[in-house]
């Protein structure tokens, strides 16, 4: 019994001592990490060198073995030829223009705003990041997907896109599944707009609603007191008896907001019929591009391929850094705001 009792006694120190050395470890590093933490990171792909890379390796997997052979030799060759020609020029001093001569870029920022547009944070580290570097010459091109959200928000993310026309560069954006509402409102700061042909795009108004159980607490004899300072510091409210006066004070704010985003729209796009189209309706890419909505009909895709060859393709994206409770309502958000443009688009059309 005494060595059990030794054995259990050595074993609990020892236990004792790996956690105390774990913890010990573990506030070592933290503090370490909480030096050298950031807020995010910044990722910049080529897109064009990912390009020509998927175009090489399709080209190498068409060929049979006696091709694949001679083409690597070729390509090896060739490769040399290049190498020597730079070598010697090196040596001369001799520079050659063409080769020297930095491409202009496209810098492609891709957008999927959310009902509260939290990505908006991204979104502006992601164009001080490109204006940071930008040329007069370079492009933006923004790959755009939102159903709308918050005022607040995107009046925010649409002005972000505002400092790249701002700067001077020319600013694209293309909707590829549904640009609508605050999206369009962002879409319409560009110097040109793109759509797919069955993405939606419009939904130029402002909608707003509360639920009241006023009259259910009633019910049960349950009383509600608002006390506010000021006429119409609450106009409609969950709980308390709304008035006429508070709901007639709430659409006249609901219209005003409607006539600033229709001014936003008509001073981005002042050829655009903006009582033909500020009815809140939304359309599909093809019936916006007759209405002026979109400049072109095409996608994202093909807007990039149009110059792989003549701009260097860099994708810029912000990842911001969070804590797992703050993933954790992300997602449930992000799924909330799925839910949310499905049961909205099968009330508005019909399903294929």
């Amino acid at each position: 019994m005494d060595f059990i009792y030794q054995y259990l006694f050595f074993l609990a120190k020892a236990v004792t001592f790996v956690i105390a050395f774990g913890a010990v470890i573990a506030l070592v590093v933290n503090a370490r990490h909480k030096k050298t933490n950031k807020q995010g990171t910044m990722e910049l792909l080529d897109l064009s060198e990912q390009y020509h890379e998927m175009k090489k390796d399709m080209q190498m997997r068409c060929l049979d073995e006696d091709q694949l052979k001679a083409w690597c030799k070729s390509e090896k060759k060739q490769a040399k030829i290049t190498a020597k020609q730079k070598k010697a020029e090196a040596k001369k001093g001799i520079s050659n223009e063409t080769d020297n001569k930095q491409k202009s870029r496209l810098f492609v920022i891709s957008f999927k705003g959310s009902v509260d547009a939290h990505e908006v944070e991204s979104l502006r580290q992601e164009i001080t990041a490109v204006l940071a570097i930008a040329q007069a010459d370079d492009e933006v091109l923004i790959k755009l997907e939102s159903p709308g959200g918050v005022v607040h928000g995107y009046g925010l993310a649409a002005s972000q896109l505002d400092r790249i026309k701002q700067r001077g560069l020319r600013l694209t954006v293309a909707i590829d599944k549904v640009a609508a509402s605050g999206g369009y409102m962002m879409a319409c700061v560009a110097n040109k707009i793109v759509s797919a042909p069955f993405a939606i795009v419009g939904s130029i108004g402002v909608v707003a609603q509360i639920p009241n159980i006023n009259r259910l607490l009633k019910k049960h004899d349950v009383d509600i007191e608002l006390h506010t300072a000021g006429e119409f510091k609450r106009t409609l409210t969950v709980l308390g008896e709304n008035s006429e006066q508070g709901r007639e004070k709430f659409k006249q704010d609901l219209n005003e907001t409607h006539g600033l985003f229709k001014d936003f729209v008509s001073q981005h796009r002042p050829t655009l019929d903006i009582n033909n189209v500020a009815t809140g309706e939304y359309w599909f890419g093809i019936q916006a591009k007759q209405k002026g909505l979109v400049d072109e009909i095409t996608t994202s895709d093909d807007l990039i391929l149009q110059h792989i060859e003549d701009k260097q393709i860099l994708a810029v994206h912000y990842i911001q850094r969070k804590k797992l409770a703050e993933r954790l309502s992300l997602s449930m958000a992000e799924a909330a705001d799925r839910l949310f443009l499905r049961w909205w688009q099968r009330g508005q059309k019909p399903l294929l």
